[in-house]
């Protein structure tokens, strides 16, 4: 994983770090933004984000499908899809809407049925955590096993603690130190 990692992050430094005042989906202020789909979204880096994030989620048992909450997931769950499946591995893939439907089926999980899957839970970036628990919360309600939560940027700001005081294990493929960035 060394060199599609090394790779990723070297794309993430120069196109997907941004320097200014933001506030984050959290509410927090930043000085910088991670937008990982200015990455996540281009044909040279999803690769990437496929080979590091499957090589992440394969440190889990037994994972039929990956995916997390839409949209900063979406891109994520493909990547790893496509990846595992040129691996072998062969993990389907789910977008959970933020809302059930309130027309069609009413489904807020979308995708291959996930009910007795053990699943793994994505995440571009995680601040507080709380996209991932949002999504886990309609995961299990749809009754899937959610086996862990696995993230490309893990800002340490407290996601990691309150997903596993939560009960579930937490991967982060790249840090802020990674980034040469400190937290905020």
């Amino acid at each position: 994983m060394s060199d599609a990692r090394d790779r990723l992050i070297e794309f993430i430094k120069e196109e997907a770090v941004f320097h200014g005042d933001f506030t984050l989906t959290s509410g927090k202020k930043a000085s910088y933004y991670i937008d990982l789909r200015k990455v996540s979204l281009d044909h040279r880096v999803a690769p990437l984000i496929g080979q590091v994030m499957a090589e992440l989620t394969a440190q889990v048992p037994d994972v039929d499908a990956v995916g997390g909450l839409t949209m900063g997931a979406d891109p994520i769950a493909s990547a790893v899809l496509h990846q595992s499946a040129v691996s072998g591995k062969g993990y389907d893939a789910f977008v959970v809407r933020k809302e059930p439907k309130d027309h069609g089926r009413g489904k807020q999980v979308e995708g291959p049925d996930v009910a007795g899957k053990r699943v793994v839970v994505l995440e571009d970036t995680s601040t507080t955590g709380g996209s991932p628990l949002k999504a886990i919360e309609a995961l299990e309600k749809a009754g899937a096993t959610v086996v862990g939560v696995a993230v490309v940027v893990d800002r340490s700001t407290g996601a990691q603690e309150r997903i596993e005081a939560a009960g579930y294990p937490y991967f982060a493929a790249i840090t802020l130190e990674d980034l040469g960035l400190t937290p905020q």
